[in-house]
């Protein structure tokens, strides 16, 4: 019985503390409470920063702004009485809108309006969609512009279909950082119609922009032709897993397998300058997502005749350059498509990666003939790598 009595005290002890906490939500204070004032506006792209001066009262909870934002639809932002602005946004065009701003006390007791006109510029989504280049990609339509706000936009794209007479519309593309750099492909060579248009967070639709374009042809470059071309700070290589076994159109063993190093990197050359499309990764059977299989690649390119070694820099953005080397695409090989953690990938994530990972090249990677493979990251998170095969696609130039 001691023990049961102690335990509720202690709680309703705890309880009375908590109670007692400065953002009561329930008053009895009835009182309307005052409204802002000195208000200020600051017109952003598809939004509008609102500033002011609260009451001077300590019954106010937060501040309500009510607004519309397109034809038919009305937002309500709130922000609380610990800050002076607030933001309103998603507005689907530049122009004059009215926003009614509201003290809020704690008893759920609105204060008198006050109407303030705000004039946001452009939306982010309508800058994006009219600024995006629409130019012929291998198999398909390259859609290459910037996000200067880096705002969360959907970019959404289409091609036409002539056996059902219209446009179909693949999944949207997700974009939250400063460049859009999309594709659609699949096609042939021949003249084809494709369109874009973007979405915002708030339900917002750009037009659609069109263009009729020939896609480029992309084949399989000629592995014949590659070679390696080891530099001295590529990575040692275990025995008898050359590097050439890396490019021998071959899923048996041996492959590529380095031993310990602060970077793992291998160093060939593929030939003629090529413009590359997407190369496919074949990692290591049966674990390709354990191990030394790579996980975090950068594929680095050269088109010099002879390229110096250089140390390469484990971060770096696609159009870096080290010496004569340029970053050409930093990629994640996929999880496994069931979700579960790597080193538990089941028969069907296995089958999925022994058919070969795509990975799309940046349409603005420049035409290279030598290649350096670098691996940021394995599975197992060790420091050393091992790979089966890799291909490469695109023309040569």
């Amino acid at each position: 019985m001691k023990k049961i009595v102690f335990i509720l005290i202690v709680f309703t002890s705890w309880s009375c503390k908590k109670s007692q906490s400065p953002v009561e939500v329930i008053s009895d204070d009835t009182t309307k409470p005052g409204v802002v004032t000195d208000v200020r506006v600051e017109n952003l792209n598809g939004a509008a920063r609102i500033l002011y001066k609260l009451p001077q009262s300590s019954n106010i909870l937060y501040v309500s702004a009510k607004y519309p934002i397109r034809e038919g639809y009305e937002r309500e932002s709130k922000t609380s009485f610990y800050t002076d602005t607030i933001l309103v946004e998603g507005f689907a065009k530049a122009g004059e809108y009215e926003v009614t701003l509201h003290t809020v006390s704690r008893a759920n007791i609105k204060s008198d309006p006050v109407v303030v006109k705000v004039q946001p510029k452009t939306p982010n989504y309508i800058l994006v969609n009219e600024g995006l280049q629409i130019t012929p990609d291998f198999g398909g339509a390259n859609f290459y512009g910037t996000n200067p706000d880096k705002a969360p936009i959907s970019v959404h794209l289409l091609a036409f279909n002539p056996s059902k007479n219209k446009f179909e519309e693949k999944d949207p593309e997700y974009i939250k950082g400063g460049i859009v750099d999309v594709s659609l492909r699949g096609f042939a060579a021949v003249a084809q119609e494709f369109g874009v248009y973007t979405t915002d967070r708030f339900g917002n639709k750009s037009d659609i922009r069109y263009s009729k374009l020939t896609p480029l042809f992309e084949s399989l470059l000629d592995k014949r032709k590659f070679f390696v071309y080891r530099l001295p700070s590529d990575a040692p290589i275990w025995p008898g897993w050359e590097l050439r076994y890396f490019f021998d159109d071959s899923l048996n063993e041996p492959g590529w397998h380095t031993q310990d190093a602060p970077v793992t990197v291998g160093t060939f050359g593929i030939g003629p300058t090529a413009k590359i499309s997407r190369f496919v990764l074949w990692n290591r059977l049966p674990g390709m997502y354990s191990y030394q299989n790579p996980k975090s690649i950068t594929i680095w390119g050269s088109n010099a005749d002879q390229p110096k070694d250089v140390n390469l820099p484990r971060i770096s953005s696609p159009g870096d350059i080290a010496g004569d080397w340029v970053n050409m695409g930093n990629f994640m090989y996929p999880d496994p498509p069931s979700g579960l953690p790597g080193s538990q990938a089941n028969a069907s994530d296995n089958a999925f990666a022994a058919a070969g990972i795509n990975f799309r090249m940046p349409s603005t990677a420049p035409p290279v003939k030598f290649i350096r493979f670098l691996v940021n990251q394995t599975w197992g998170g060790l420091g050393y790598t091992n790979a089966m095969e890799i291909s490469f696609y695109g023309i040569n130039q």
